[in-house]
């Protein structure tokens, strides 16, 4: 029987989040499986760091969450002096969760960007020619396109000299396979104005296609760019 009076012990068995398995972190987890795998609670936590002497910050943004709902929405009605009635929630916090909270409403307002469709010689050309047309030396472009040919990033892997460049094929796979390229186009300049290509563009070429045959990517096109004219591999029956 507990003695009158006496004060009963209480053990503090709350970890911090560095202490919870690593799997379970959130900034681990989204490094491992990316944003969509975590809660909003989890989000949230990455965003203020850290909670409070008893509550760790993902069980801190659970229970603001719960208070409002569970609604995303409803939290970003919620003003500076409403984060700050929550232990744990100081000014820095309360600011950075309600940042995260206007800039998911601008997203919501803007238009999704429109990604150039590269789906043939003629438009690769017209993309590239304003980039290249000045260049007085040769510079090497790949162009990474996903099922429909639209854009998803340009690169300039190579720049050399008046009449050839040299290039990796390893650098142009790596850059394809991180940003799950489907289709592949290439473009270089000739600053000398002549579209007909070297001995050295067909071999680079013919490497590249076995490359992206190997690594199951479609190889669209090499157009060589000149100031008005263009030469295209796949036009010409060469690709």
């Amino acid at each position: 029987m507990k003695q009158a009076g006496a004060e009963e012990k209480v053990t503090d068995t709350k970890l911090n989040i560095n202490q919870w398995a690593e799997e379970d972190r959130p900034r681990e987890k989204m490094e491992r499986l990316g944003p969509q795998a975590l809660s909003d609670a989890e989000l949230l936590a990455i965003l203020i760091g850290s909670g409070s002497p008893k509550e760790d910050a993902v069980s801190l943004m659970k229970r603001i969450l719960s208070d409002c709902g569970n609604n995303l929405n409803t939290l970003g009605k919620w003003s500076f002096h409403d984060l700050c009635r929550y232990n744990g929630v100081g000014p820095a916090k309360a600011i950075t969760i309600m940042a995260a909270c206007e800039l998911g409403k601008r997203r919501q307002q803007e238009k999704a960007e429109e990604r150039p469709d590269l789906g043939t010689a003629t438009k690769i050309y017209n993309h590239m020619h304003p980039i290249l047309q000045d260049k007085d030396v040769e510079e090497f472009w790949i162009l990474l396109m996903n099922q429909n040919h639209r854009l998803i990033k340009e690169v300039c892997i190579a720049h050399g000299g008046i009449s050839e460049v040299s290039v990796d094929i390893r650098i142009i796979m790596r850059e394809a396979v991180l940003c799950s390229t489907t289709i592949l186009a290439v473009c270089h300049n000739h600053p000398s104005g002549n579209i007909r290509p070297s001995q050295a563009d067909n071999d680079l070429t013919e490497s590249i296609r076995r490359a992206c045959d190997v690594m199951r990517i479609h190889f669209s096109d090499h157009v060589i760019v000149t100031d008005g004219h263009y030469f295209s591999y796949r036009e010409s029956g060469r690709i």
